[in-house]
């Protein structure tokens, strides 16, 4: 390799042997990057699926939500339905025929990685139809009915940096009271 190559991508000197090659190959997309490809590729291919296919920029909110129920056909969490003799228990004791459906975590984190893909690939953020606020009422009403048919009602988690804030304050002012 001439110095002029490792100039060229940005390289202070030339370099010979396996690093060298190393810094020229594309980097590995991290675990949430290639998520979200595989999340906007699914995506795109269910839209042209569509009879007649849909265009992403005609795309709208309701799409989604028709995208977000298919996706239910291959959900892994048991949601009992209100007339079960299991509804409300958080581990029934055996097994019923209650369906299947996405679960609402995976969905909300679904949602999160297409509505950053849309404006990644070029689509107006006043324009995503993944920050409707249909989707979020959606996303609710999906997160209260799993916790309703499974007994435990859902608290939102405080964020971190507030914990570390509260521990660090209950650590300092610990450290001034005289034992």
């Amino acid at each position: 390799m001439s110095t002029d190559k490792g100039k060229e991508l940005g390289e202070g000197s030339s370099r010979t042997g396996p690093a060298a090659a190393d810094q020229q190959q594309p980097a590995q997309l991290s675990r949430y990057e290639s998520q979200k490809r595989r999340d906007w590729n699914t995506f795109g291919q269910y839209l042209k699926n569509q009879r007649p296919p849909v265009a992403m920029a005609q795309c709208n909110y309701n799409h989604v939500l028709d995208f977000l129920r298919y996706l239910d056909q291959f959900g892994k969490t048991k949601v009992h339905l209100q007339g079960c003799v299991f509804f409300g228990q958080p581990e029934p004791p055996g097994p019923c025929t209650c369906p299947l459906r996405q679960a609402w975590g995976s969905l909300d984190a679904l949602i999160g990685r297409l509505r950053a893909a849309y404006e990644e690939n070029g689509g107006l953020p006043e324009t995503n139809p993944f920050a409707s606020g249909a989707i979020r009422v959606y996303l609710r009403e999906v997160r209260d009915s799993q916790a309703k048919a499974r007994g435990i009602p859902y608290k939102k988690k405080k964020k971190k940096r507030n914990q570390m804030k509260a521990s660090d304050n209950t650590a300092s002012s610990s450290l001034m009271q005289p034992s």
